[in-house]
């Protein structure tokens, strides 16, 4: 199975499954001599993992970080950087009904037409159970642009018809988290843990929009063709499961504007080259200018729920399904510092990359 290592110079490797013994990830091209703070990958890793609120799945895991290799006395030796989670909570009985069938929009099919087996129990490897692996790994990153004081935060800003209207600058962004569902603003926070709260009893599930925004990115990060800082963004956040949209700067709204109003007029202060508007959302030609960085990625409501579902099994035979265990009624909160950690990845990746084409 290829697909599995992500970045060029700052580079990641995740294995396991989602009830296997763990999880875990290879860091690679780590520089030597960062401070590993585990007390900080703890943090971050807590903020995904499953149990943290009334909104979420209840599984029971600690996701627990264990360094394996790459560090001395507290900082990078420079040799790749190895962690493990264990998984404690599987409960893969919970799983045994649908063995032989097809789950609706999960990827049980299509990981059985490519491979023709397939790990039932949770989605094995397509699991989001993956994604602890992934924030772990950000956590290394974030750490390396914090210093250079590069930051990034993502929010919830949509759950289902719930919208925030606000933009990132009129939102105090310390507040994400303040609540469980990590929106900054508090009235629509407190709506949209009652809508999910409503939906979970129903026994449905709903999406929403994540926005991320990176600040103190300097100007030159990314390549002009294929490796343009805002497609690897875009293919970073849309490899995390239930994904279903991506656009950065003005995105899709921009279409109703002229060039004579949407192009960003450049100025120049004691800081540098700045820009008076950011449709561009800090990114030109592929490459970041030095203003924020800032897009929204549509996640879709999550497959899983308890009304009966018509399905097929293994065999082509028509089969009833019905959503047992513990699931997410609404992933956006626990997706939040997934998509922070893709996008440090990214960042983390095209910095190395910068200081190298450079003499």
């Amino acid at each position: 199975m290829p697909g599995n290592t992500f970045g060029q110079v700052f580079r990641i490797s995740t294995f396991g499954e989602s009830h296997g013994p763990a999880i875990g990830v290879i860091v690679d091209g780590c520089p030597a001599g960062l401070p590993i703070d585990t007390d900080f990958i703890q943090q971050e890793l807590d903020r995904r993992r499953p149990g943290q609120s009334s909104i979420v799945t209840q599984r029971k895991e600690s996701d627990t970080v264990h360094i394996l290799s790459g560090t001395f006395e507290g900082r990078s030796t420079g040799t790749p950087i190895a962690m493990v989670i264990y998984n404690d909570d599987q409960r893969s009985g919970d799983y045994s009904h649908i063995a032989d069938k097809f789950r609706p929009s999960h990827a049980d099919f299509t990981f059985f037409a490519k491979y023709g087996v397939r790990d039932y129990r949770g989605g094995g490897r397509s699991s989001a159970r993956e994604t602890a692996a992934r924030v772990a790994a950000g956590a290394i990153a974030k750490l390396l642009l914090d210093s250079i004081g590069v930051q990034v935060r993502a929010y919830v800003s949509q759950v289902g018809h719930l919208k925030l209207e606000k933009g990132y600058q009129e939102l105090d962004l310390n507040q994400i988290e303040a609540n469980d569902v990590r929106c900054p603003d508090p009235a629509m926070a407190a709506a949209m843990v009652q809508l999910i709260k409503t939906v979970r009893k129903d026994g449905d599930t709903i999406g929403g929009v994540v926005s991320t925004v990176v600040q103190g990115c300097p100007p030159g990060w990314g390549e002009p063709v294929f490796d343009k800082l805002h497609a690897d963004l875009a293919k970073a956040v849309m490899s995390i499961n239930a994904t279903k949209g991506f656009e950065f700067g003005s995105g899709f709204a921009g279409v109703t504007l002229r060039g004579s109003q949407h192009n960003d007029p450049f100025y120049s202060d004691a800081d540098g080259i700045k820009t008076r508007s950011n449709f561009s959302g800090g990114i030109q030609g592929g490459i970041s200018n030095g203003m924020d960085i800032y897009f929204r990625v549509a996640f879709k409501p999550v497959a899983t729920i308890i009304p009966e579902q018509e399905s097929v099994n293994e065999a082509g035979e028509s089969v009833v399904v019905s959503g047992r265990g513990r699931h997410d009624p609404c992933v956006l909160p626990r997706a939040v510092p997934i998509v922070e950690a893709m996008t440090a990845l990214v960042l983390a990746d095209h910095w190395l990359r910068q200081r190298m084409a450079k003499v």
